[in-house]
């Protein structure tokens, strides 16, 4: 059985000793420092909703984001001082975890949140899978470059997947990452 101590470290992640020295010596810690990653619950959906629609042309619906609270997916979001500048979506099944959705504050991009994100999902996912899988714009050149960085590799295109704004459809590369599981 797990302790109690992994057990809080499934809702969130956290260095108390960062924050304490961020109070007594403020300039001492960096913002990024003092970002943390947590589960995602119904309170964030406002703010998750919000930097969806602000980042993406055919955004998902607050109800999405619900069914994959009830689904029990892995949502995760990175807050700073109970600002959401971030967020992540992964499920898992049969040896494979699947990122649905990885979406940075477009106001927060190019600050490694992205990044922050993807580890931690990385991480969860190695005790149960085997393999990652993700779809990525074409056009998505920044998270694509943040892909390549982590190690995943290109292994196909998924015709027609995403809508596109002439009313079309728009293809999506597949990308892989072969996971080795934890001890």
């Amino acid at each position: 059985m797990r302790g109690l101590l992994d057990r809080l470290k499934d809702f969130v992640i956290y260095d108390a000793d960062v924050e304490f020295y961020a109070k007594v010596f403020p300039d001492s810690v960096g913002r990024k420092e003092l970002m943390r990653l947590r589960k995602m619950n119904r309170s964030d959906l406002v703010q998750v909703v919000a930097i969806e629609k602000s980042s993406y042309s055919f955004p998902w619906g607050e109800d999405i984001f619900r069914d994959c609270l009830n689904m029990r997916y892995q949502c995760w979001v990175c807050e700073l001082a109970d600002d959401v500048l971030g967020y992540g979506i992964m499920s898992m099944a049969v040896g494979e975890a699947h990122i649905l959705n990885l979406c940075v504050s477009p106001r927060e991009q190019k600050q490694g949140i992205g990044r922050k994100i993807l580890e931690h999902l990385i991480s969860i996912a190695q005790n149960e899978a085997e393999q990652m899988f993700l779809e990525v714009r074409p056009t998505n050149f920044g998270a694509i470059a943040l892909y390549d960085s982590i190690g995943f590799n290109e292994i196909g295109i998924r015709k027609a997947y995403y809508p596109a704004a002439n009313g079309g459809r728009e293809d999506a590369l597949m990308f892989a990452l072969e996971l080795f599981k934890g001890e």
